[in-house]
């Protein structure tokens, strides 16, 4: 009796593990939160996914080939140790390159035949032909179905922005939104346009028969002089009042107060009805100089999004996921992590240079079949960069760089730790402190914690020898090299 109801209670445990594996990973990643930090956690593990576990193995996948070497090599004990809290009779943990999946879910259209060069995959689905929005024979700016919900890109500079667009898209059905009416506002290549027509794509998914009308304000004032030159004005008004969504890019450049004064009454007329009306532009209404104060308090009387520079994180993401659908694209195209860290380091003005850059690599990939390293990188985006002379490199500047990039305490690289994660860190910083700086090997020591300049001479030979066999480290050390001459 009690044999049959321990292997029920056996059988109940495994149903357990193989039903919510994701549940309990979450708890192993909150554990190694807490053990490793937020930094190391941010760096290393956001990403890190749960495959399945059987037969006593931990399948996880990760993003990269890089991260997983990195993790199998860094970070396997600390992994295997907390994911036997969960898992006590799991004996080692399986680290996997997962493929690139990534979606586009505009309306479908017919699809845009081309020849494939020898370096595409041939059985790629098209995209759709961009479309025009309109209404009543009135003919709206073109959506391109690549800007979509899927394909945004959400970071802590543009969630509340990305937030707000997605509720108002879902929201279509309901003639009372919140947030009526929506202004988006940043600096150019931030995604303001991609928000305006991933919500265009998303109401016309959602509700079909949805009458929606997106425009740059150059087409508005475009149709509106056409419109008083065939003496047709009240027509072209009443039809942009008669829409469900009115969705104007680039408010900036709307001028002529006859022009404005028209938008005004359209827009007033828009949200009295209960219709939704989006507009982005550079700057906040209050700044809108040239729009009039009644247009300006109407417009800052909804909700109000700014889209924020990027930061590093938002950076990477996106260029980790144009670089994941490069490589499906591209048969043989490889762009490992580290190139994608010093291209996020260094672009730093929007998401089209980003996005400029990976089309860069793929194009001389395809055109040279030389692998995708730093030194190609560095040079196809050269004209992208910001900074003109290198600046030079202070000790400072390595341990700062050296810390922020292996996910370790300054501290500890000064410190007397032997820890074989901390020791590794801290010979590179001495050996890029001999090769950046004109500093003798008794200075170096003494800026790394007051060691003896022999410390420093195993070091920098250490890493040599190390360079010489492995690849992965020659660029990573490529990679500090340039972010700190840069």
């Amino acid at each position: 009796m009690a044999e049959a109801h321990a292997r029920a209670h056996g059988r109940g445990t495994q149903q357990e593990e193989q039903c919510a594996p994701g549940e309990a990973w979450t708890r192993v990643k909150s554990r190694l939160r807490g053990e490793l930090g937020e930094d190391v956690y941010a760096s290393w593990f956001r990403g890190v996914e749960i495959d399945n576990v059987a037969a006593g193995v931990i399948h996880l996948t990760v993003a990269t080939r890089f991260l997983r070497n990195w993790l199998r090599t860094h970070y396997y004990d600390a992994v295997l140790r907390q994911a036997r809290g969960e898992w006590p009779e799991a004996d080692r943990v399986e680290f996997t390159v997962r493929q690139p999946h990534f979606t586009v879910e505009p309306p479908k259209e017919n699809p845009v035949m081309r020849q494939a060069s020898p370096h595409v995959v041939a059985d790629r689905t098209a995209l759709p032909m961009p479309l025009r929005t309109g209404y009543d024979g009135f003919e709206g700016s073109p959506l391109d179905p690549r800007l979509t919900f899927n394909s945004f890109v959400v970071g802590n500079t543009n969630k509340l922005a990305h937030a707000a667009a997605k509720q108002v898209a879902l929201s279509s059905a309901n003639p009372q939104s919140p947030f009526n009416p929506l202004f988006v506002h940043g600096n150019v290549g931030l995604g303001k346009t991609h928000l305006l027509h991933a919500m265009a794509w998303e109401v016309t998914r959602q509700k079909p028969e949805a009458e929606v009308l997106y425009l740059t304000a150059e087409r508005f004032m475009s149709g509106f002089v056409q419109a008083l030159r065939a003496r047709d004005a009240l027509a072209f008004k009443e039809k942009l009042r008669n829409i469900d969504i009115l969705l104007i890019d680039d408010m900036e450049f709307l001028q002529g107060p006859t022009i404005q004064q028209e938008f005004c009454h359209t827009l007033n007329s828009l949200i009295d009805g209960g219709r939704q009306v989006v507009v982005a532009a550079d700057r906040a209404p209050t700044h809108l100089d040239k729009l009039d104060m009644r247009m300006r308090s109407r417009l800052g009387g909804g909700l109000v999004a700014e889209i924020k520079a990027m930061d590093y994180d938002l950076r990477h993401k996106i260029l980790e996921k144009r670089a994941a659908e490069a490589c499906a694209e591209t048969d043989g195209l490889e762009v490992s992590d580290t190139v994608l860290a010093f291209l996020a380091e260094r672009l730093t003005e929007s998401g089209r240079e980003l996005e400029g850059a990976v089309h860069r690599l793929r194009a001389s990939y395809q055109l040279t079949d030389e692998p995708v390293t730093i030194a190609v990188a560095e040079q196809i985006v050269r004209d992208l960069m910001r900074g003109a002379e290198p600046r030079r490199v202070r000790i400072d500047d390595i341990l700062r760089t050296v810390s922020k990039h292996y996910g370790v305490n300054r501290g500890d690289l000064l410190s007397g730790r032997r820890n074989r994660s901390i020791v590794r860190p801290r010979q590179i910083g001495m050996y890029l402190a001999k090769l950046l700086t004109s500093r003798s090997l008794p200075e170096i020591g003494r800026r790394f914690g007051n060691r003896d300049h022999t410390t420093v001479l195993h070091a920098i030979r250490k890493i040599e020898q190390l360079m010489s066999d492995d690849t992965q480290l020659r660029e990573e050390i490529e990679l500090l090299k340039r972010l700190l001459r840069d």
